[in-house]
């Protein structure tokens, strides 16, 4: 392929042409007219062809060099996370609130370029500091070349340290509070505007377990979220608002019970950020009666998931009471969902009692299932399915064969109890709320079912938290390390409501895949030093404009 002059009527045209053969006769096929000769050198659409001919020519010259083994001058490194996830730190505010709570001290190392990139290494593939430090060499992360495994102890060290006792006010009983706490304020107050609204908080908590001892004072041995029972644990509690944004985050030692979590952080977050009116929205195993009752006398209103079994004025009473259901029609993403309400009182208690027929209909249907799987198995006579937890629900105790008649037998013999299976049906598809606040049962159901949503996002929170394992023996340092998954979920949630806002609906996994996959290539020839990158694939060019992050060019030379 060519370019070829021809002159017509005394003007001189440019045309692409290539050989071709025909037979045993070779001829010229024109492929384009460039134009006439004049007009294309003064415009200049021939030195950009030239140019971009020659980016494809380089880029098939290095990939050759790939593919005959020679990779002598070739570097390779991943650019997608750190410009995507670089730009979010710098619009979210976290490199500029972390740089301005490091301006008193006087760090040989720049300790805002270790926290974004151990936070950058939670995002991707998660784990210790350790691993991250030999993670980030296959990243171009500016400014983190020159960073090694014990600047990252000592950001984590800093993040986690106690403040002085003159800003200790309203500290938890559990932990004192520290400089992870005043960058959350700050990141808090600078996205705070007109509409920012904490009337409504969410909270979950999750345990994580050490393979050490877990500092001085977290980790200890308690009730294990992550069936390690026969390790050191913490808990970590995340708040987030009513739109599902992280706010906080609270760490506690291992053997602190849920219900003596919530209060404090509630009281902690009123003075925090400035909130008047709170309605505290929390699941079952948040809440104790003494936990109702002191959220009553601080004047917050509540909206709590009941233990239906189990909370024995709801089961005989609140269950019990004849008061018809009203109908109630949700509109949800995925359609209408039909929803019954009622409202209960008892002994001056307000109760929504709520049944979803569409779930109702699925647990009956489960129910069945495992009832016809049950009936085979005691038609077999198989003693071993009383192991079954699934079965052995709906199992009445054994009884002795000839119990009834004069003759004995010692072979025990196993029923279905149909007195169990109507006691499960009693709960199908119900749930029940406690709330004193003054909102119709509707309201009251809609902010439990965000609870619900929200606990999507706290399963996400966890997967990012769980940064096993955790090397780092001190409280200080323990604290930080898991601070730096706080800020993981801050720009993934960042992320995410850029995304709806562009109507992008990627899978995690896709995204964490497909910026991988956008790398840069340098190529030192001596004389010469090329960069050159990979093509976008996948979701990722749609994230960057969603982003507003821009791409690099094709083929680049390093700056000076």
């Amino acid at each position: 392929m060519f370019v070829r002059e021809k002159t017509i009527n005394g003007y001189t045209y440019l045309y692409l042409v290539k050989n071709v053969r025909e037979g045993k006769r070779t001829r010229q096929q024109i492929i384009k007219n460039l134009g006439r000769k004049d007009a294309v050198l003064a415009n200049g659409d021939l030195d950009r062809l030239l140019a971009s001919i020659g980016r494809f020519s380089e880029r098939a010259a290095i990939l050759s060099r790939i593919e005959a083994g020679d990779t002598s001058g070739l570097r390779c490194r991943r650019i997608g996370p750190p410009l995507l996830f670089g730009r979010l730190w710098e619009e979210t505010g976290c490199r500029a609130v972390i740089e301005q709570a490091l301006a008193p001290r006087g760090f040989e190392f720049p300790v805002e370029r270790a926290i974004f990139t151990a936070v950058l290494h939670r995002i991707m593939v998660s784990g210790s500091d350790r691993a991250c430090e030999q993670w980030m060499d296959d990243y171009d992360i500016p400014g983190a070349d020159d960073l090694s495994l014990h600047h990252f102890y000592r950001a984590m060290a800093w993040l986690g340290e106690a403040l002085p006792e003159d800003r200790q006010a309203h500290a938890t009983p559990f932990a004192p509070r520290t400089v992870k706490d005043e960058i959350e304020e700050a990141l808090f107050d600078r996205g705070r505007d007109l509409f920012t609204d904490l009337s409504v908080v969410f909270m979950d908590t999750t345990s994580l377990s050490f393979t050490g001892a877990g500092g001085e004072t977290l980790g200890r041995r308690g009730h294990s979220k992550d069936h390690r029972p026969d390790l050191n644990q913490m808990i970590l509690a995340v708040v987030i608002d009513g739109d599902g944004r992280p706010i906080c985050s609270e760490m506690a030692p291992g053997n602190t019970a849920d219900v003596t979590v919530l209060l404090p952080i509630i009281d902690r977050l009123r003075h925090r950020f400035a909130i008047g009116r709170v309605c505290v929205v929390a699941d079952r195993g948040m809440i104790a009666e003494a936990t109702i009752t002191a959220l009553e006398e601080r004047g917050l209103e509540y909206v709590l998931g009941v233990r239906e079994r189990t909370d024995k004025r709801v089961r005989d009473h609140v269950l019990d009471d004849p008061t018809p259901f009203t109908p109630l029609l949700v509109e949800r993403a995925q359609g209408e969902t039909q929803l019954f309400a009622k409202e209960v009182r008892v002994d001056g208690r307000r109760y929504i009692v709520c049944r979803n027929e569409a779930e109702a209909e699925k647990q009956r249907r489960d129910r069945q299932a495992i009832i016809e799987g049950l009936e085979k198995q005691l038609a077999k006579g198989d003693k071993a399915l009383v192991g079954n937890s699934a079965y052995r629900r709906y199992i009445r105790k054994p009884r002795r064969q000839g119990d009834d008649g004069p003759e004995e037998a010692t072979e025990p013999v196993f029923e279905i109890d149909a007195g169990k299976l109507a006691e499960e049906a009693r709960y199908d598809g119900v749930f029940v709320l406690r709330t004193n606040a003054r909102i119709s049962p509707l309201q009251a159901m809609l902010r439990y079912r965000d609870l619900l949503q929200v606990e999507a996002v706290f399963r996400t929170a966890k997967a990012l938290m769980h940064t096993h394992p955790i090397y780092h023996s001190s409280d200080a340092a323990i604290r930080g390390h898991v601070f730096c998954s706080f800020l993981a979920l801050v720009l993934r949630k960042d992320l995410q409501a850029r995304c709806e806002a562009a109507g992008l609906k990627p899978e995690w996994g896709e995204v964490l895949r497909d910026l991988d996959r956008l790398q840069e290539v340098t190529w030192d020839t001596g004389p010469r030093t090329l960069i050159l990158r990979t093509p976008v694939a996948g979701v990722t060019g749609a994230l960057f404009q969603a982003a507003r992050v821009a791409l690099p060019p094709n083929v680049r030379e390093p700056k000076a």
